[in-house]
Parts: structure tokens; C-alpha cells; sequence
């Protein structure tokens, strides 16, 4: 791993927080009746990873760190489920979203690995 001066320096952080920004339009696409069900859902999961990640980072210690890596972690599995549904509803076709979401949880997986050598 590169030196890292913060949080905004990782490039997991940097795809996360592009992802939300997709996540956010596609969702706008989707009926008026899931604004307080799927959309928000969805929405949530995705601004989890990239808040958890810096709220890791402004931590004290490595391990308090790779416990918020691991809950954006938990984000990734959640919207991985969710957009899985909404393919199902129709809401959304076969996008590169799922390719996305596989990248951001092998990066964030590398990072934990990584943090937790340090730590032995």
C-alpha cells in the first residue's frame, strides 16, 4: 500500500464515493413509491462504505479502523443484495454496478488484509 495521507488518498475511498454518485442516478429512475423503501435503501448502503471508510481512518487505532473497513465491508454485501432486487422489479437493467461493487469489496478486503499484517 502507497503512503496514505487520509482517507480521501485511498483509491477504495475515491471509487466508493464515485459509486454513490451513480447509485444516486440511477435510483432517480425508479418509481415514486420506492422513494422510502428501495431507493432509500440502496442510497443508504452505497454512502455507507465511503463514510465508514473515512470514519476508520479519523480513528485513533488500527483496530477501530478495520472495524469500520469491515461494516463498509457489510455495506458492499447489502447493496450487492439490493441492486440484485431491483434488477428483479425491473428497476434497473444489467449495469456495470455489480462490477463496481465486486472492486470496491476486493480493495476494501486487500485493505483490511493489509492493515491487519501490519498489526502482527
Amino acid at each position: 500500500m502507497r503512503n496514505v495521507s487520509n482517507h480521501m488518498d485511498l483509491q477504495v475511498w475515491q471509487l466508493s464515493i464515485a459509486f454513490v454518485t451513480k447509485i444516486y442516478r440511477v435510483t432517480t429512475k425508479f418509481p415514486n413509491s420506492e422513494i422510502y423503501g428501495l431507493t432509500n435503501q440502496i442510497r443508504r448502503s452505497a454512502v455507507s462504505i465511503p463514510s465508514n471508510i473515512a470514519e476508520g481512518a479519523a480513528r485513533g487505532s488500527t483496530k477501530e479502523y478495520i472495524r469500520f473497513l469491515y461494516i463498509a465491508l457489510g455495506s458492499t454485501a447489502e447493496i450487492e443484495t439490493q441492486l440484485l432486487i431491483a434488477k428483479n422489479l425491473k428497476y434497473i437493467e444489467d449495469t456495470n454496478l455489480n462490477i463496481e461493487i465486486k472492486n470496491i469489496k476486493g480493495k476494501l478486503i486487500n485493505l483490511i488484509y493489509s492493515l491487519k499484517k501490519k498489526t502482527i
